[in-house]
């Protein structure tokens, strides 16, 4: 397989035309004819990642996030970044990003997360687009049964990889929970559609303290705030299983290294 096969599997999936205009994604380093035999899927593009792609021999990286989120005037290697873009190139490890279209699609970053915690039966977007029902910012679904927002709470924890930020619950432990709302990532701005969605809690990541206490205090759902990496990290096997599944000829790998910012909580 060549990189531009790979590249044509991925966009098919997470059109390039449904990121945000704000964003960065598509390849970021790579010759498209270059052969493609092992893929390895991170969230993040850093150093730790691509000492995993350089030991396994990875010729791809499929990263969430960007390398570049904003221009830049020099790759360099006097800065982490410019470092990684070195040695990707010195090894010919290409580098692709698919980041807030990856989190529109469907299935997409909301999806695994909403399977990993427990979701059941049909999902629907938190936030669809006006002309796709279908895609669109978040998930909303049920869970098997009924439950309590401390039992729930305890059952994300155990269906997202460990962090040192573990999870966070804001809200009654004894609510019953039934209906939830997802986000992968950083969730603030989904806040009052959530409320509105009618769920019994919202699982994202990155809430703020203001904005989290106004929107308990004011009677919304229950709240679980959980890392940003761990919260995106159930993608990676989506992912790599839309590869597998694709026809394209290659080895998929799901990094297990933890690049949460976070190292240590105490």
């Amino acid at each position: 397989m060549t990189l531009t096969d790979v590249i044509e599997v991925l966009e098919a999936a997470y059109p390039p035309a449904r990121a945000e205009s704000w964003d960065a994604v598509g390849l970021v380093s790579g010759d498209p004819a270059q052969q493609v035999r092992k893929v390895l899927l991170a969230v993040d593009p850093v150093a730790a990642v691509a000492e995993e792609a350089l030991d396994w021999g990875a010729d791809l990286i499929v990263t969430h996030h960007p390398l570049y989120l904003r221009g830049t005037t020099s790759v360099a290697a006097t800065t982490p970044k410019g470092r990684l873009v070195h040695t990707l190139i010195k090894n010919d490890i290409a580098l692709y990003t698919a980041h807030t279209n990856a989190d529109v699609a469907n299935p997409g970053v909301s999806d695994a997360l909403a399977r990993a915690v427990g979701l059941v039966g049909d999902l629907v977007p938190l936030q669809p687009f006006p002309d796709d029902p279908w895609r669109g910012l978040g998930r909303v679904g049920e869970l098997a049964e009924k439950t309590t927002l401390g039992e729930f709470a305890r059952r994300a924890a155990e269906g997202l990889p460990r962090t040192s930020w573990g999870i966070r619950v804001a809200g009654d432990l004894a609510r019953p929970v039934l209906r939830v709302a997802v986000s992968g990532g950083a969730g603030d701005s989904l806040l009052g559609t959530a409320a509105a969605a009618g769920v019994d809690v919202f699982l994202t990541a990155d809430l703020r303290h203001h904005p989290a206490s106004e929107f308990v205090e004011s009677g919304g759902p229950a709240l679980i705030d959980a890392a940003h990496w761990a919260t995106e990290w159930p993608w990676l096997d989506s992912a790599a299983s839309i590869l597998r599944e694709s026809g394209v000829t290659v080895e998929t790998r799901v990094s297990a290294t933890v690049t949460d910012a976070w190292t240590r909580g105490y």
